[in-house]
C-alpha cells in the first residue's frame, strides 16, 4: 500500500512536504540516542522546540515520535515538566521496533543470554507436552518446518526464519495456552536470538539432527526423549551464542 504523504512544518517555519518515513527516522534516532546513551537513563529529553532544531524537523513530526517512544516504553511524558527517559527495566524489549533500534548493543545489553534462558524454561517441558499432546496435522507442521530449515542451511536469513517457524509450532503443540501466548510475544526475540546462533556457526548441520530427532521423538510420542533432545538445542544455542558474543567483543556486557 502506498504511504500516505504527510505536511509537515520545519522548525524555521518554511513549508514542506514530508512522508512519513521522516517521523521514523526520527523516532529511530532519538531511541537509537537512548540506547547509545546520549539521553542516559532518568534524564530528561531536550524540550519538544530543541528536538525540532536538533533533529531538523516539525514539533508535529517530535511529537508524533515521542508518542510512538512513550508507548514502547523508552520514554515517559511528565506534565509541566517535560519528557523523561525511562530506566532499562520499562523497555519493551520484546518488540520488534525496539530489537531493531538497539542493533549491535542487544549484546552489550545481554538479551539474547535472557531469551535463552527464557527458552530454558519454556521449551523442554513444551517438547514434553507436544509428545503427549500433538495432533498429527500439527507434527506435520513441526516436521514441515524442518524440512524448510534443512533446505535452506546454507542461507542464514531463509534458516533462522524456518528455525521460529520449527519453534513457534513446537509451543503451539504444546496445547499450553500461555506457552502459545509466549510463543507471538516472544516471536521477535526469539527471531534475533537464533539469527545471531546461527549466523555465529559456519555449518548448521548439528542443529538440523537435533530438531529431527525431536520431530521423530514426537511422532513416536516419546515425552522423554523429546525433552532431552530440547535440552540438546539448547545447549547447541548455547554454544552457538557465546560464539556470537566472541565476534562482538566491543558489544558484550560488562
Amino acid at each position: 500500500m502506498q504511504e500516505r504523504q504527510e505536511q509537515a512544518v520545519p522548525a524555521n517555519g518554511a513549508g514542506s512536504v514530508k512522508r512519513p518515513r521522516v517521523q521514523k527516522n526520527v523516532t529511530r534516532a532519538i531511541a537509537t540516542d537512548i540506547f547509545a546513551d546520549v539521553f542516559p537513563a532518568g534524564s530528561m529529553l531536550p524540550t519538544e522546540n530543541e528536538l525540532c532544531t536538533q533533529y531538523s524537523v516539525s514539533r508535529t513530526v517530535i511529537r508524533e515520535s515521542l508518542k510512538i517512544l512513550e508507548s514502547k516504553g523508552l520514554v515517559r511524558g511528565r506534565s509541566r515538566i517535560g519528557t523523561q527517559v525511562c530506566v532499562k527495566e520499562d523497555w519493551n524489549i520484546l518488540d520488534q521496533q525496539v530489537l531493531e533500534w538497539i542493533g549491535p548493543r542487544i549484546f552489550e545489553l545481554d538479551l539474547l543470554q535472557c531469551v535463552l534462558d527464557a527458552r530454558r524454561a519454556i521449551e523442554p517441558f513444551a517438547a514434553e507436552l507436544a509428545a503427549q499432546r500433538a495432533n498429527m496435522q500439527e507434527i506435520a507442521e513441526i516436521e514441515q518446518a524442518w524440512q524448510q530449515m534443512r533446505d535452506s542451511e546454507g542461507d542464514v536469513e531463509k534458516f533462522t526464519q524456518a528455525d521460529v517457524a520449527f519453534h513457534a509450532a513446537l509451543l503451539k503443540a504444546s496445547h499450553n495456552q500461555v506457552f502459545m501466548q509466549l510463543s507471538s510475544i516472544i516471536s521477535a526475540a526469539l527471531e534475533f536470538s537464533l539469527h545471531a546462533s546461527n549466523e555465529a556457526v559456519d555449518t548448521r548441520v548439528e542443529a538440523l539432527d537435533v530438531h529431527y530427532q525431536l520431530v521423530e521423538a514426537l511422532r513416536l510420542r516419546d515425552a522423554n526423549a523429546a525433552r532431552t533432545c530440547a535440552n540438546h538445542m539448547l545447549e547447541i544455542a548455547a554454544r552457538d551464542l557465546a560464539i556470537a558474543v566472541r565476534k562482538h567483543p566491543d558489544h558484550c556486557p560488562v
